[in-house]
């Protein structure tokens, strides 16, 4: 198995990440994808649709994030802890995991946001804690 390229992870291993995002969709069937990367878009772990470049995503997901950093810190809203983005087939979610670290999340356009805010964020303390 390969070893996550981050810090102390030495015993965290990409399954056990892409175990826990599997399990967050299982729990939560209004879940479509969830992907674990780094704030400058290097994909971890993803359990995405397919036909998703994930490489791509990733980027895309780094700069919507960084835009949204530069955002919060102009209007002095401290540091950023998730953007959400709507469109009408549904919604995604960005959540820091840590400094280094994001959680993706995306669903239907008629799933309850609240639910899925709760299972994004407690998705994100897990990993936060396996990355400890």
């Amino acid at each position: 198995m390969s070893e996550l390229p981050l810090g102390k992870m030495t015993s965290i291993t990409l399954s056990q990440v892409r175990s826990l995002l599997r399990g967050a969709i299982a729990a939560v069937p209004e879940l479509d994808s969830m992907a674990v990367m780094t704030g400058d878009g290097n994909m971890i772990a993803s359990v995405l649709s397919a036909g998703v470049n994930t490489e791509r995503y990733a980027a895309m997901c780094a700069s919507l994030l960084m835009l949204a950093e530069r955002a919060s810190s102009e209007i002095e809203r401290g540091d950023l802890q998730q953007l959400l983005v709507a469109g009408h087939q549904g919604s995604m979610l960005l959540v820091r995991v840590n400094q280094q670290i994001v959680l993706a999340v995306s669903c239907g356009a008629h799933a309850q946001l609240g639910r899925i805010l709760i299972e994004a964020r407690k998705t994100a303390e897990k990993l936060a804690e396996m990355l400890a």
